[in-house]
């Protein structure tokens, strides 16, 4: 898959694939999108002090990279699958700047989280652990092999890009493996996700978006 780096508004890098003519994050800031949608409508929403977390869609990272960063910062325990069918590669997220312009202290951290070998669990400080596993999340069997997650984070390319990964059945599947009170965020605000949503069960609510989008779909399991 081809990927182009192209900068947003905010100075972080995205990833462009001109096969899908889609970006892996809002060109009005890759990375105040990511902690908007994910670390505080997502990750800070969890009481627990061992939060068990899944991601679908690792792409760039940055995700990732936030959540470990958080991770310093709160004293809880995070232990962090993702699900990733297309991996970039290590050459690519070199060139990435969320460590070189934007935590540029940071950089060995990050790059670590793209060398970790896939398919093993890795201790990336004493509050963060990293899984990442090359799969599908529209393989029932693959998600509900993952074990019970307390945070979602969907991060799925547009609906209108991959349907098979906003269906019905996906979200029956995640909301499977939803511990008690687990909180599912995403950046889409489409009115058919948050119906797909409500129809398997989650609670759903409508949030503020991130810059340059009005809404965004915060799911309760």
């Amino acid at each position: 898959m081809k990927r182009e780096f192209q900068l947003t508004q905010d100075g972080s890098h995205t990833l462009f694939v001109p096969e899908l003519n889609e970006h892996y994050h809002s060109t009005h800031g890759a990375v105040r999108e990511a902690i908007h949608v994910y670390i505080n409508a997502g990750l800070r929403q969890c009481a627990n002090d061992d939060i068990h977390l899944l991601e679908i869609g690792f792409g760039t990272g940055l995700n990732a990279f936030l959540t470990l960063l958080e991770s310093e910062k709160i004293d809880k325990r995070i232990i962090y699958t993702s699900l990733e069918l297309y991996p970039i590669s290590l050459e690519e997220a070199e060139k990435l700047n969320y460590a070189a312009h934007i935590f540029p202290d940071r950089a060995a951290d990050f790059l670590q989280l793209h060398e970790v070998e896939w398919g093993r669990c890795v201790e990336m400080n004493n509050r963060f652990s990293l899984l990442k596993l090359n799969g599908d999340v529209t393989n029932q069997e693959v998600l509900t092999s993952l074990g019970t997650f307390d945070v979602i984070y969907f991060d799925a390319f547009a609906p209108e890009k991959q349907p098979k990964m906003w269906s019905k059945e996906v979200f029956e599947s995640l909301l499977s493996i939803c511990n008690p009170d687990a909180v599912l965020t995403t950046y889409c605000a489409k009115g058919v996700i948050r119906r797909l949503l409500q129809e398997v069960g989650f609670v759903v609510e409508r949030l503020q978006g991130p810059p340059g989008k009005r809404e965004m779909l915060r799911g309760r399991g």
